[in-house]
């Protein structure tokens, strides 16, 4: 029922550093599988444009955002896929915590050429759509928008909910 007058509550997990690996490991690859999927859909559809009859009319600056583009997209997906990778050439050498430190890592860097990615890829589909003034204050609304739900509430939820 309830705890006895002068009990604290612990907190935190009781677990081996090697417990805790496999655990952060567990959650860091279901993370990444979302990121995964998102970035090589996005990707995919990005060496697709090149090969579309529009792709010929559009000017030197749409050429070079797409460029620039595909070369984020394909930079964070081989971030992304990093992780993997790891696993699989230190899997069995006792070097778990280590791997999950890289691979977190990884998948943060993964994260940010993500946003830098979906921000160019906007970018030159607002230039595409519209040749309007407003497309730069959108771009940088969205890319606010990122930055606040990817970075900034989960480094306020962290600063604010750790325990010292």
């Amino acid at each position: 029922m309830g705890t006895a007058v002068g009990d604290e509550r612990r907190r935190g997990r009781d677990e081996t550093e090697e417990e805790r690996a496999d655990r952060k490991w567990g959650e860091l690859i279901q993370e990444v599988r979302v990121a995964q999927t998102g970035v090589q859909i996005l990707f995919g559809f990005l060496l697709t444009v090149v090969f579309t009859p529009r792709y010929a009319s559009l000017g030197e600056t749409e050429h070079a955002i797409y460029l620039v583009t595909v070369v984020l997209g394909a930079c964070a997906t081989g971030a992304l896929i990093g992780p993997v990778s790891l696993h699989r050439l230190v899997s069995g050498r006792r070097v778990k915590p280590e791997a999950v430190t890289w691979a977190s890592r990884m998948t943060f860097t993964g994260l940010v050429l993500l946003l830098a990615t979906m921000t160019s890829a906007l970018l030159l589909i607002l230039r595409v759509a519209t040749h309007d003034a407003y497309v730069p204050y959108l771009v940088t609304a969205v890319v606010a928008w990122y930055l606040l739900f990817w970075f900034g509430i989960p480094m306020w939820t962290r600063h604010r909910y750790t325990s010292r």
